[in-house]
């Protein structure tokens, strides 16, 4: 089959411009499909933490393949990658935290990623953060953060370099057979592909086609509080939570939901819960005293088996959703699967493991978070 010669991509968020600009450059013709600015979505409500610290190795070759992209890319315009260590630790008491960081770790040492554990006297010796609770930790060296948003500026630019159109403004719907997408229900243009990477809208947009997919949103928050840290990012695994550095102190987060969200009825604002909560494992773990800048929520997608959900749901039509968090990390190397697979370029694709039509888009299953120990940590 010929490679498509227009495609078009609906969501301009870190996945879908990455998308965008890999397919434009690889000599596609590309519409990309926004109803608010680029960025406004999830991808603005990101903690932009990366690392390749995963004991699975299809998670360890799309971490790395992104990492180096990140690095390559900073330094361009406004993006900058800061390189930082991750830190993920277990308290003293949490037996089963500690054991599951063990085995971890020698799952990511296993897939050369540069991990080790250490104690919390070791940690002490080398970070500034408050290590007299930690009964083990595990440190990744491959790791750091960025500013989505700066990623998103990046990326509009370089896809208005490469030829891409922007249609920004309207909420637009899916056509298959043939590919299309419509505006209040007219087709706009037909595409020999159309790309479906709007995050938690990606099940709607999709199942308003005809082709159901096996996710579910769930919310998540966040804040950033002024204060002097300059430690590592730090995942509690005890206590559920992290934080990283962030340019006016620290930027820290989970206040995960596990349960379904409606994407279209949901708390953007943080709770107040969340708020104290979070402020105090700032506290205890940098012993700082921040205060809030500001706090938000937003919502992430979740599958069954934690793996996303990338590729061809029917023929001509594609979906990059479900990333239980990771979306913007995965971003630079997903993007360029992605786009591999639907310009057919050798030995460029989608792992099978992300094929969504493993499931039948009517699974029953609980939502679980991104972060943990037995998935990334």
């Amino acid at each position: 089959m010929d490679a498509p010669e227009r495609i078009a991509v609906v969501g301009a968020g870190a996945v879908g411009l990455t998308v965008a600009h890999d397919v434009a450059t690889a000599g596609a013709r590309v519409t990309v499909f926004e109803r608010d600015a680029p960025g406004a979505g999830m991808t603005g409500r990101a903690a932009g933490i990366c690392y390749d610290a995963y004991a699975e190795d299809i998670d360890v070759s799309v971490a790395d393949r992104a990492m180096t992209r990140i690095r390559s890319l900073s330094g361009t315009d406004e993006f900058v990658f800061h390189e930082t260590p991750y830190v993920f630790l277990a308290r003293d008491g949490d037996d089963a935290a500690v054991s599951a960081l063990e085995e971890a770790v020698e799952r990511m040492q296993v897939h050369g990623r540069e991990v080790s554990t250490v104690t919390g006297d070791e940690l002490a010796d080398r970070f500034p953060i408050r290590t007299d609770d930690v009964a083990l930790a595990g440190v990744a060296e491959n790791a750091g953060w960025a500013d989505p948003t700066a990623y998103v500026d990046l990326f509009v630019g370089k896809c208005e370099d490469a030829g891409v159109e922007f249609r920004v403004g309207d909420s637009v719907s899916i056509r298959a057979d043939p590919p299309g997408v419509a505006i209040d229900d007219v087709v706009t243009a037909r595409f020999d592909a159309v790309v479906v990477a709007a995050g938690v809208h990606s099940r709607r947009l999709l199942a308003d086609a005809g082709y159901p997919i096996a996710l579910k949103p769930y919310r998540v928050q966040a804040l950033v509080g002024a204060c002097d840290y300059r430690g590592p990012t730090v995942y509690d695994a005890t206590n559920e939570s992290y934080l990283r550095p962030h340019p006016v102190g620290v930027l820290a987060g989970d206040g995960v939901e596990p349960v379904e969200a409606d994407p279209d009825e949901w708390d953007e604002t943080a709770d107040d819960w969340f708020v104290r909560d979070s402020l105090d494992a700032v506290r205890h773990r940098t012993e700082t005293d921040p205060a809030v800048e500001r706090a938000w929520a937003g919502l992430c997608g979740a599958t069954p088996d934690r793996n996303p959900l990338v590729g061809a749901v029917a023929d001509g039509v594609y979906v990059a959703a479900g990333w239980h968090g990771h979306g913007f990390m995965w971003a630079p190397a997903m993007g360029a699967l992605l786009a591999g697979e639907i310009r057919d370029t050798d030995g460029v694709s989608v792992p099978d493991q992300f094929d969504p039509k493993r499931f039948d888009g009517d699974e029953s299953f609980t939502v679980v978070e991104g972060m943990t120990l037995d998935d990334d940590s």
